[in-house]
């Protein structure tokens, strides 16, 4: 395998992928749609894509007791063949054969029966809803809140398909049919009147000959037309496969709508254009000049307001007249909306991260304020009010004068929705916060607290599913730190550490596993404090570029200098798996062949952990691995964990970013590397979906293993490497587990009642999972 150039095609894939640009699809009849490739042409085939990197959602029975566990045969040709039914066994003749010193022979049967006690629950954080026709999507790029409360939102791409959501009194009660898939996604606008709500959405080429849909290389950015059930509304001369859709460009997106209900406005910022539309017929009324414009709202004369620059506000006639009265002194208008005063709210996403208001019965003049100044960053930087916005993307207004803002953090956050009183008092509050996300516990507070990428949530384990977490921390600064990696890039997965006493986190970076990133804690906020590069970062200007490097910050202001880097001489190209020890020590495997130990260094002056390029131990791969895929250690035992592909069980079907086909464990690592056992791990390409490993974590007694695609957790004994359960999502989130996509897609943790709890990514219903099993 051409690991650098699959790592190459992977990295503009992934990219594709968070942008928007490429996206994964629910066909019709539950079968997996063909994905839009168009959009990168000429790097990335069908049949790459489809296997590895795509959207997927697995239903699956509600049993959480069950009483045979899947088990894995290895047939002396070495091929993995299921059984017809739920269980499989391990053969007598199942022996395993190294070296002379290093033979292991399991035993004849591997086949278990859990007791009653073995039973598990399913339970979840970071979204309102567990699952099936209830939760709330990924993002909100624009809102609009009607007369009675009813509240519709729009973005680009959710992964269960709610692009456009409907939520009212604090509930889910809809979306929008068809907006994903057969190259077809949502949009940045939203606009609603009292019969039909208009939808900005893209559509690409995706039909066949005789449907109609854009030609190879084309993209509409259309307006589609719906009711306010969320079914499409055709109209006569209306394009598309069922006639819903009216083209705007085939430059950019549409990046504004509003409507008086007989005419609608849209933004065409590619053309410099406001378009006019009767809403009746659809047909273009007129379109007048306007520089670069987004975001509109209509107030009661009939005049618009609209977005332009990043700090300009026009105002305009409806036929396009420039009236007096522009607004300059917003920092970063995101969101506009007129309230049942006629006064002017304005989103301000800038420092302030307020909600501004203006009178503009004559000259616009700010009256007034919502929300506390500064945000989230106000008082306890970081820490969650009802007041203290971060990342506004929507605001609105019902008849009764209650605000409604939309929260969405920075580059893709997830979506925080609150509808408050007009005095400030929270009605209701709606949370979508994790994607392409997993989360891990605080060994310091026995799990009281749990990290994702982006939030912090305070436990009660007493509480029953979907209940345990409150929502306590938004730890990203980026006003204060606006050179984070985590508003350049895509981090992953937390892993949490105490080291000299200290609270830490590390965060895998990109579905790629690109790097290694670590931060320091300033209450709620997380500091960048260190990062594991690999070369050029597009969003630094001073970094090692011809080799792998380190970046430790030793003045403490967040931001990497030039003299605060290491080089290593080498890039560390093909690294899938990272792990930090209980002693801090973080170690990395290569898929081409060794494994890198840089050793804990203690806490500088400003509590950034210290690793050197002159404190690192180079080991080649061990016996009988011929690629290495993931690594976990425990200093404490000694005992090393690594995975990948063996001769015995090579990559057959040529997939990678996996865990492979093997876990195995050494005991007396540092000097023997005596092989204690090797679980052949579930590996059955031939069948649909495939059933392959994606992640592992070792914990206590357990070692965990999540299916890829599938929503299987294989649960091992860590003594014997005997398997003893199987876990799969319980009706508390309607059986339902989306891929897991990332390197470190599960993590597990012991609380010290014994208590297991395994974390799952879930990108399907933007949350993670957390299985709870008895010790």
């Amino acid at each position: 395998m051409k690991h650098k150039l699959l790592r190459q095609i992977g990295k503009l894939y992934q990219k594709q992928h968070i942008n928007n640009l490429l996206r994964r699809g629910i066909s019709r009849n539950n079968r997996r749609l063909k994905f839009l490739l168009g959009i990168i042409a000429g790097f990335i085939t069908v049949t790459l894509i489809a296997i590895y990197l795509t959207g997927r959602v697995t239903s699956v029975a509600s049993t959480q007791t069950t009483s045979t566990i899947k088990t894995y045969t290895l047939p002396e040709n070495n091929t993995y063949i299921s059984s017809n039914t739920d269980k499989y066994t391990t053969s007598a003749t199942n022996n395993y054969t190294f070296s002379a010193q290093d033979t292991y022979t399991p035993p004849a049967t591997n086949s278990y029966t859990l007791a009653a006690t073995n039973a598990y629950k399913t339970s979840w954080i970071g979204n309102s809803f567990g699952g099936g026709n209830k939760w709330v999507q990924i993002q909100v790029s624009d809102m609009y809140v009607t007369p009675d409360g009813t509240v519709y939102t729009n973005t680009g791409w959710d992964e269960a398909g709610r692009e456009v959501g409907i939520y009212k009194n604090g509930d889910v009660i809809g979306k929008a049919d068809d907006l994903h898939g057969w190259g077809r996604q949502g949009g940045d606008a939203i606009a609603v009147d009292q019969k039909y709500m208009y939808v900005a959405m893209l559509q690409a080429a995706d039909g066949k000959p005789g449907e109609d849909y854009p030609p190879k290389g084309t993209t509409w950015f259309c307006i589609r037309r719906y009711n306010l059930s969320g079914k499409v509304a055709p109209f006569p001369q209306g394009r598309g496969w069922d006639k819903s859709m009216l083209i705007v460009s085939t430059k950019d997106k549409v990046t504004g709508l509003a409507t008086d209900g007989q005419q609608l406005y849209a933004s065409d910022k590619a053309a410099n254009l406001v378009h006019v539309y009767n809403t009746a017929t659809m047909k273009e009324i007129r379109s007048f000049k306007v520089n670069n414009p987004s975001k509109i709202a209509l107030d009661k004369q009939g005049d618009l307001w609209i977005i332009q620059d990043k700090n300009k506000i026009g105002h305009y006639s409806p036929t396009g007249k420039q009236l007096p009265g522009a607004i300059a002194d917003v920092a970063q208008p995101s969101a506009i909306a007129i309230d049942n005063k006629n006064r002017l709210l304005v989103a301000d996403n800038g420092p302030r991260q307020q909600v501004l208001i203006y009178d503009i019965a004559n000259k616009p003049k700010q009256v007034g304020t919502f929300g506390t100044q500064g945000g989230v960053y106000s008082g306890k930087r970081g820490e969650i009010g009802d007041l203290k916005f971060y990342g506004l993307s929507g605001v609105g207004t019902d008849a009764a004068g209650n605000i409604y803002v939309s929260n969405v953090g920075f580059n893709r956050s997830g979506v925080d929705l609150r509808k408050l009183s007009p005095s400030g008092k929270l009605q209701w509050q709606l949370l979508g916060l994790q994607f392409i996300d997993n989360a891990d516990a605080d060994i310091g507070t026995d799990g009281a607290n749990v990290f994702t990428k982006d939030e912090h949530f305070v436990m009660d384990y007493t509480k029953g599913s979907g209940k345990e977490w409150q929502y306590k921390g938004y730890t990203v600064d980026r006003f204060r730190y606006p050179n984070d990696a985590r508003l350049h890039t895509t981090p992953t997965a937390a892993f949490v550490r105490r080291l000299q006493g200290k609270r830490l986190l590390y965060l895998s970076s990109e579905m790629m596993s690109e790097r290694l990133l670590m931060y320091r804690f300033d209450g709620e906020i997380a500091v960048p404090c260190g990062i594991f590069g690999k070369g050029k970062e597009d969003w630094l200007t001073n970094e090692p570029t011809n080799s792998s490097w380190i970046w430790i910050d030793a003045n403490g202001d967040g931001s990497p200098q030039t003299n605060e880097y290491q080089t290593t001489g080498e890039k560390d190209d093909s690294v899938w798996g990272w792990e930090i020890d209980s002693k801090g020590d973080v170690w990395l495997a290569a898929e081409t062949g060794y494994i890198k130990h840089y050793r804990f260094g203690g806490l500088n002056a400003h509590g950034c952990p210290i690793y050197s390029t002159k404190a690192v131990q180079k080991t080649p791969m061990p016996q009988p691995f011929k690629t290495l895929t993931r690594i976990k250690y425990f200093p404490e035992q000694d005992a090393m964990y690594l995975s990948g592909y063996t001769s015995d069980r090579p990559n057959i079907d040529g997939d990678w970013g996996l865990v492979g086909t093997e876990i195995i464990r050494y005991d007396n690592w540092s000097k023997a590397k005596k092989i204690r056992w090797r679980i052949a791990l579930p590996y059955e390409v031939n069948r649909d979906p495939k059933l392959h490993i994606k992640a592992m974590d070792a914990i206590g007694n357990r070692v965990f293993a999540a299916s890829s695609k599938t929503p299987d957790v294989f649960v091992y004994d860590a003594t014997t490497g005997k398997q003893v359960q199987q876990l799969k999502p319980g009706p508390e989130v309607a059986g339902e587990g989306g891929w897991v996509d990332i390197p470190f897609g599960i993590r597990a943790f012991r609380r010290s009642n014994g208590e297991y709890l395994v974390f799952v990514e879930e990108d399907l219903k933007a949350k993670v999972l957390m299985y709870r099993l008895p010790g």
